[in-house]
Order: C-alpha cells, then sequence, then structure tokens
C-alpha cells in the first residue's frame, strides 16, 4: 500500500527525548516499511526514518530557539498533504483535530488515531460537526467518552523488539518514567518507595505548565535519602533504567488513554504497579505483567510483593501483544477496511 502518515511538529520523529506520539509514529512508519509498504512521513525535517519524509520545518517546533507559531507550520504541512493525497491509497493523521476541517474534501480514505484524552467538555460538539471521519482509539477505555464517533478500530501501541531488552535479575531501586504533574502522581510514587524502605529513581520531565505544582508539592519531597530526581532521559538510557528497576510505579489519578512506558517496562521484563484507571486494566494482566492497584495501602502491599512476578513472563506477553508489527498488522487491517470500503462506494 501506498501509505501517508501525518506526525505532529512539536518533536522530531522519533523525538530527541519525552514525545510519545511521535515515537508511535516512528516505530509504526518503520513497521509499515519494513513490512513492504511505500510510505511517506510528514514531519519536521529532523525526522529520521527509512520512509520518505515531507517536512515544511527543518526541526521539532518546541526545540527551534525561533519559537514557530505551531499553528501556522501545521496548517501548512496539512496543505502539503490534501494536495498529494492522489498519491496514496491511505492517509494517517496523528494531529490531534487539526485536519477534520479538510478531511472532509479529500478523496482518499483519511483516518485519525486519536492519543490523548477525550473526556474535555469541547471534543463532544467537536466530533457532532465531524460525525463520518473514521478513528482509531489506542484503548478502549479512551473512547468511552464519544461513543457514537466513527471508530474504526482500537490498536494499542507496540514498540519494536529489539528497542529493550529483558533484564532478568533487577537492582534494589523502584523508577518512575514520565511527567512530573498532578495526574501522574509522582508524590504517591514517593510514598509506596518509603513506606518499602526501598529506593525511588524518578526520570521525569517537567513543563512549563506545570513548574509551580513540581516546586510546590513534588521539590519538597525530594530531599530524602530514598528519593533521587535525575530528569528527563531519551530512549538510549530508559532500557537500563526501566529494566534494572524491580517495578516501575505508575500510580496516576487520570483516565490514561494507554500509557506507552507500561509496555516499555514489560519489554524490559519490569513488573508495573499502576492504579486502575484509564487504559491501565486493558495493558497489565493483574498478577501477571504487575498488579493493578485502586489505593495506597494496596499499591505499597504490591510493591512489597513484586519479586512474585516472573520477569521473563513480563517480557513474553509484550512480544505477543505490544510489539510494532503486531501494531502496523492491525492498521493494516483498518486501512483496507476503508479503502475497500471507498472503491465499493
Amino acid at each position: 500500500m501506498k501509505i501517508a502518515q501525518v506526525a505532529p511538529l512539536y518533536e522530531s520523529v522519533p523525538p530527541r527525548a519525552y514525545g510519545g506520539t511521535e515515537r508511535v509514529v516512528s516505530y509504526l512508519t518503520e513497521a509499515l516499511v519494513e513490512m513492504g509498504h511505500q510510505v511517506t512521513l510528514f514531519a519536521s525535517g529532523d525526522s529520521v526514518t527509512s520512509a520518505n519524509l515531507g517536512s515544511v520545518v527543518p526541526r521539532g517546533l518546541r526545540l527551534d530557539p525561533d519559537k514557530p507559531d505551531p499553528l501556522v507550520w501545521h496548517t501548512i504541512m496539512l496543505d502539503q498533504v490534501v494536495k498529494a493525497a492522489r498519491s496514496f491509497d491511505i492517509i494517517h493523521f496523528h494531529t490531534d483535530v487539526l485536519q477534520l476541517a479538510l478531511v472532509g474534501h479529500c478523496e482518499t480514505p483519511c483516518v485519525s488515531t486519536a492519543h490523548g484524552r477525550l473526556d474535555l467538555p469541547d471534543l463532544k460538539p467537536l466530533f457532532r460537526c465531524f460525525p463520518r471521519h473514521p478513528l482509531v482509539s489506542i484503548s478502549a477505555s479512551q473512547r468511552a467518552p464519544l461513543p457514537h464517533a466513527n471508530w474504526r478500530g482500537t490498536v494499542p501501541h507496540g514498540l519494536p523488539l529489539g528497542l529493550y531488552s529483558l533484564h532478568e535479575q533487577p537492582q534494589d531501586y523502584f523508577a518512575f518514567v514520565g511527567r512530573i504533574s498532578p495526574e501522574k502522581r509522582a508524590d504517591r510514587a514517593i510514598e509506596i518507595a518509603k513506606a518499602c524502605a526501598t529506593p525511588l529513581r524518578i526520570a521525569a520531565k517537567v513543563d512549563p505548565a506545570d513548574r509551580d505544582y513540581f516546586k510546590s508539592a513534588i521539590e519538597p519531597l525530594l530531599d530524602h535519602p530514598l528519593v533521587t530526581y535525575i530528569g528527563e532521559i531519551g530512549d538510549d538510557a530508559k532500557n537500563d533504567f526501566i529494566g534494572n528497576a524491580r517495578a516501575l510505579l505508575m500510580p496516576i489519578d487520570w483516565p490514561e488513554p494507554f500509557g506507552l512506558v507500561m509496555i516499555e517496562a514489560m519489554a524490559c521484563g519490569t513488573p508495573v504497579i499502576a492504579y486502575a484507571n484509564g487504559s491501565v486494566p486493558e495493558v497489565i494482566d493483574d498478577g501477571i505483567t504487575g498488579y493493578i492497584v485502586k489505593n495506597q495501602e494496596q499499591a505499597i502491599a504490591a510493591a512489597r510483593n513484586i519479586d512474585r512476578i516472573d520477569r521473563r513472563r513480563c517480557r513474553q506477553v509484550f512480544e505477543q501483544r505490544f510489539s510494532s508489527r503486531v501494531m502496523a498488522r492491525r492498521y493494516l487491517d483498518v486501512y483496507r477496511e476503508l479503502v475497500e470500503t471507498t472503491i465499493a462506494a
């Protein structure tokens, strides 16, 4: 198939460090190319890909010192995509909602993956305005707030098999990876580690919007001998950082649409302790790849018993359910159905 992947321009594909959507777009693109498909990736010019690269900006916008207007450059990119639409069998958007007003006028079948939370009040009237556009969710729980949208499938994220390796013998610490924000609850992770008398290593970025929260709620908790704050790390460091941990702590307080870090941990053989919010019950097999908890008492008990989880089994489940090739095959099913439906019409 001739496939266009349209990525956000905030980060390169793959991103230098944090950037979940851009990472997934990269893994999907590379898997599709390896499977013999002709793929064009629309992304920032500093992206690295084996697909054809179409770019309108030289680098990811977040790291551009000139601070370009994201709306302007996404508009230019989407115009470029639509003008090239006849070159493709399918166009796959990962650009949130920016494409919705354009795709209804495009003769080439289009589909969008929703990468974020969908329980925001403005989204209901938006998708009532565009009820026919095909959508893919990344978990069943993610799509629940918009049950009447044109859902064409649920495709969990996937990672390349060789990106992370099994670590059978962990070191004595817990890991927290992601963002420092109120909904990610690093404070809960610190409480769990302290209750277990186990060191906690925190590898997380602080977005500008969360700096006040970090200063007031989290930074005072870092002054403890068991807690080490490392900051943002990239893929090259994640394998050992997550893989050497006894467990990944994910005590979230929001409807997580997917939680890529959970399958990163599974790929390393590291079990996950996560609150039962959002997609967590769809990703973690309780008692097999980690423990699903509802409160701090359960989380602390799970952390104390984490060595009961078979790390080799965690890796096996990852390979069976969450590889990038599995993800690509599921998207291909969606693509083919949309193309066949368009031809039949």
